[in-house]
């Protein structure tokens, strides 16, 4: 099905027309408001059940010229739909363009009177709306130009040789996806689509040399690693565990010494200084070396083979937690991190092989161009200080599609976008732990989740949310806070892992599988306590919620980032409540553990 939907968006495209994408999860209403917005005049659909589920407000409420049905059978369409409207096989569409081609090439009249009109490199490819964490959807105007700047500049980033495989698990609509599909084709790679589903056996028998995908996935394969390792002996748990530890302090060392540290300072350090700085990390290096190498054989190298991926793993669509990016450093995971927006097409940013800063995003894209700015007075700032990042470059959209107010928000007179995010570039160093990281982009949030406390003081929740994240007992937390006292939290807890150590701490009885609202809720601000004690914010009052945030229930993007404006407002009364009433949660009277969990 992937395949069909690839091969219509490239026809689409090669005959001039522009296609509008959008992911079949979408509401029925979301898609109608879509295609009327576009002016769109055809559809295109994935099979008989998507088009029976959207056939009658469409065929109501809008005007539809032809339908393509891109996988499936027309006979399993619902029979009371508009006869004035035809309805297609992709395989059809196949057909008749053949014919149609034939035809041509038999006609000598024809060919002398057929005209090809050219396509522009600045007329507009694609539609793309985006999906958002906030408002409404806008339709991002993407040229052609912009889609070949991704096509010929990627191989900058992605390490590539003809007969690759691929793994994707990225929404097909979605731009991060379409660029490297794009990318992907153009330099003879096998493509392989995947699923949340499907990616643990896929990762096994595909082998892939690559892997593109949002760092939830990366989050995943992460916490089932771990999850293994924690179910096993107590002497293998006590070896592999101790491995990490060493492998961890290792590639920080090494870090060191090949001067790829992050820092804010724009002094360079002295070089007798550096000397030592270097002295001592290749010192410390060397003894950890043998041990990081004996884990590299009885350990890393089995994760490695169990999940493919020998090359390169490349994230972005997201924050990459920090503690995931430095375990698959340690473990020989080669996991480059990006960033982009749908805006840029996507890419603008991206960490290299030969240079991959951790907790970073690596080097501008060719032909592209940041700086940072104050959020308030506008001023360009200094390498090193932090503020509101802004692009330029060949990437950028031609605006947004019937929005020109929108467009000039988004874009100054000279061109730069401004993404939203919080960020800095790396300062410069001639010597030192940073002396082969300077320029690298750093991105630490979106500006809008800024929280402002009553006392008037900014917190970045990402960060406290990044850390909360590493207890097993967390499944999915947002910080709150906004014009309070102090902060809160919506949390869903990992209802397996919470039975499993209340049983451990003999909180409940080994065969119990009810664990009582009070002691999951202390379970859970011990976690909190313990993974955010060197903030300078705590977190205080937490909602604790039995369902976790999806893409079904509107609570996460399709690119699984978590909306938090829509979670505000559907627990908007029991927040205030968590507040007003000083406690630390508000939930159901017991979790039952045996329930289904969303757990991959």
């Amino acid at each position: 099905m992937s395949l069909a939907r690839s091969r219509s968006s490239l026809g689409m495209m090669a005959i001039g027309a522009i296609n509008v994408v959008r992911g079949s999860r979408s509401s029925t209403e979301e898609l109608r408001q879509i295609y009327s917005h576009s002016e769109s005049v055809a559809l295109a659909v994935d099979n008989p059940e998507m088009f029976n589920q959207i056939a009658k407000p469409f065929y109501s409420k809008t005007c539809i010229r032809f339908i393509i049905l891109l996988w499936g059978e027309k006979s399993n369409l619902v029979s009371e739909g508009n006869k004035e409207v035809p309805i297609y096989t992709f395989m059809e569409v196949i057909h008749f363009g053949r014919e149609s081609r034939r035809a041509l090439s038999d006609s000598h009249d024809g060919r002398q009177h057929y005209k090809f009109e050219t396509i522009k490199s600045d007329d507009i490819a694609t539609l793309v709306y985006t999906s958002g964490t906030t408002g409404n959807p806008k339709g991002v105007m993407l040229t052609h130009q912009n889609l070949l700047h991704q096509i010929k500049h990627l191989s900058d980033v992605v390490p590539t040789k003809v007969g690759d495989r691929l793994l994707s698990m990225l929404p097909p609509w979605h731009a991060y996806e379409r660029a490297c599909e794009y990318f992907i084709f153009s330099r003879g790679l096998e493509y392989i689509y995947t699923t949340v589903r499907n990616l643990k056996d896929d990762l096994g028998v595909y082998q892939p040399h690559l892997m593109v995908s949002v760092p939830l996935v990366f989050e995943t394969l992460y916490s089932g690693i771990m999850k293994q390792i924690s179910t096993s002996s107590r002497i293998r748990k006590h070896v592999a565990l101790t491995f990490i530890r060493v492998s961890l302090r290792y590639m920080e060392c090494k870090r060191v010494y090949e001067g790829k540290c992050l820092t804010k300072n724009q002094k360079s350090p002295s070089y007798l200084y550096a000397m030592l700085d270097w002295l001592w990390a290749r010192t410390m290096a060397a003894i950890l070396y043998p041990v990081h190498m004996l884990a590299n054989k009885l350990v890393y190298s089995k994760i490695r083979s169990a999940i493919g991926i020998s090359t390169a793993a490349i994230s972005g669509g997201g924050s990459l937690p920090s503690h995931v990016d430095k375990f698959f450093e340690a473990i020989g995971v080669n996991l480059q991190n990006g960033y982009g927006l749908t805006e840029t097409s996507p890419v603008i940013a991206a960490r290299r092989l030969g240079c991959d800063v951790i907790g970073s995003v690596g080097y501008p894209l060719k032909h592209t161009e940041f700086k940072v700015v104050d959020s308030e007075t506008g001023e360009v700032l200094p390498p090193g200080s932090k503020g509101i990042l802004k692009v330029k470059g060949p990437q950028l959209m031609k605006g947004y599609y019937k929005n020109p107010s929108a467009t000039n928000q988004a874009i100054d007179k000279d061109g730069w976008l401004d993404t939203g995010d919080i960020g800095w570039i790396a300062p410069r160093h001639s010597a030192g732990r940073s002396r082969n990281s300077g320029g690298v982009i750093v991105v630490e949030g979106r500006a809008k989740d800024t929280i402002v406390l009553s006392s008037g003081e900014n917190v970045e929740p990402g960060e406290l949310e990044e850390a909360s994240m590493r207890s097993n007992l967390i499944q999915q937390i947002v910080v709150i806070g906004q014009d309070k006292r102090r902060l809160g939290a919506v949390i869903v807890p990992n209802k397996e892992e919470i039975l499993k150590t209340a049983r451990e701490l003999s909180i409940i009885d080994s065969n119990s599988s009810d664990v009582s609202q009070e002691k999951v809720t202390r379970l859970i601000y011990n976690e909190l306590k313990t993974w955010t004690l060197g903030f300078p914010f705590q977190i205080g009052p937490i909602l604790l919620v039995n369902d976790p945030f999806t893409i079904d229930n509107g609570l996460m993007t399709p690119t699984m980032k978590i909306r938090r404006d829509r979670i505000m407002a559907q627990y908007k009364d029991q927040i205030e409540n968590i507040y007003k009433d000083n406690s630390y949660t508000i939930t159901t009277t017991f979790y039952d553990i045996d329930s289904d969990s969303c757990n991959f």
